[in-house]
């Protein structure tokens, strides 16, 4: 099956074909990429699917990332992947863009994706093994709760994403593994996007939604 996969839960638009004969053709996120979301996630798209020599009517599905991550980035990003797979009568398949982070981290045992969450805090989970178990669902909190509760579990897992970097060292005197600065893993890849996705159950476009883990910065004024 040829599969699209794309995410927007960061400040990059990811997006990757993965090809039924195991070719991928991705379109590497730039880290450091402004929020602009909207202007690059289906040029992104459109690069990738003509690198791979396909058509719309060849998807077999789409995969998208659904966060936890930005608001306005993860809505476009949705709302992107409904309207193609409306367009191109393909399947669906909601992706966690932690578990997809975490997917491209390697084989370490313990896996902890830490994406920028603002507000001073960071997405976190844990995974395990290589079929990723999740031993802690994902959550929102500081940097210094996340390192806490590393120390009380005794564990050493390895973390990687844009909400490691800045606290590394914080992280590491909590026994956390922080992956190299320049490494191209810190980043949601679409490629692993597309990866689980082969493995995920379709759902109704109406069933994928954002997960946000908490109420948005802006509020609504009141009258």
């Amino acid at each position: 099956m040829n599969l699209l996969g794309l995410d927007t839960s960061t400040a990059a638009s990811a997006a990757c074909v993965l090809r039924a004969d195991g070719e991928a053709f991705e379109s590497a996120p730039t880290a450091g990429a402004p929020r602009a979301h909207a202007a690059e996630l289906l040029p992104a798209v459109t690069a990738a699917m003509e690198r791979a020599g396909l058509d719309w009517p060849d998807l077999g599905a789409i995969a998208v990332g659904v966060g936890p991550g930005g608001f306005t980035g993860l809505r476009i990003g949705i709302a992107t992947a409904r309207g193609l797979a409306a367009a191109a009568g393909c399947e669906l398949r909601p992706v966690s863009s932690l578990r997809a982070l975490a997917a491209g981290m390697g084989p370490d045992p313990l896996r902890l994706p830490l994406l920028d969450a603002r507000r001073g805090q960071v997405f976190a989970a844990l995974y395990e093994g290589p079929e990723l178990e999740e031993r802690w669902a994902p959550f929102a909190a500081t940097p210094e709760e996340v390192a806490e509760r590393v120390r009380e579990a005794v564990v050493s897992p390895l973390a990687a994403g844009d909400g490691s970097l800045p606290f590394r060292e914080m992280l590491e005197t909590a026994g956390i593994r922080v992956v190299p600065d320049a490494s191209s893993v810190h980043s949601v890849s679409a490629l692993q996007v597309c990866r689980l996705g082969s493995k995920a159950p379709a759902v109704p476009p109406d069933a994928v939604l954002p997960e946000y883990l908490r109420p948005p910065d802006a509020k609504p004024r009141s009258e």
